[in-house]
């Protein structure tokens, strides 16, 4: 069984390091500094842990779309959990719907679009969120 899972895995690595996908940073503070020193917004993206609807839209948004670069060039993206350290300012993503995806103006700290939350964040609202 064991050598079963090592051939999966092999025969799946090529995949992986093929995919397309947005280099999500895991800490807020360290990502708001970033996104200030380059000069970019912060791409928030606030999730509940063990929620199957913020998988699927990480994998089905944010996998293998053609915006992804777009995202890792021109935005610090940043992945928070709702129940993680109060390491992100809880007041200003305030939310009980999840995922929750904010795009901010890292030096004011206003949003620049309005969030998107749970089902709205699909490729289309997406792709939106930038024009």
């Amino acid at each position: 069984m064991q050598s079963f899972v090592k051939y999966v895995l092999l025969w799946l690595l090529p995949f992986f390091l093929h995919a397309n996908f947005v280099n999500w940073l895991g800490d807020y503070d360290l990502a708001h500094q970033k996104a200030l020193k380059e000069y970019k917004p912060l791409l928030v993206l606030v999730v509940k842990k063990s929620d199957p609807l913020s998988s699927k839209i990480i994998q089905d948004s944010f996998m293998n779309k053609q915006y992804v670069t777009h995202i890792n060039e021109n935005t610090v993206p940043v992945i928070v959990t709702y129940e993680g350290t109060l390491s992100y300012p809880v007041e200003m993503y305030y939310t009980i719907v999840f995922p929750a995806l904010f795009l901010v103006d890292s030096s004011r700290e206003v949003f620049l679009k309005l969030p998107l939350y749970g089902i709205e964040i699909n490729e289309k609202r997406v792709v939106e969120l930038f024009n």
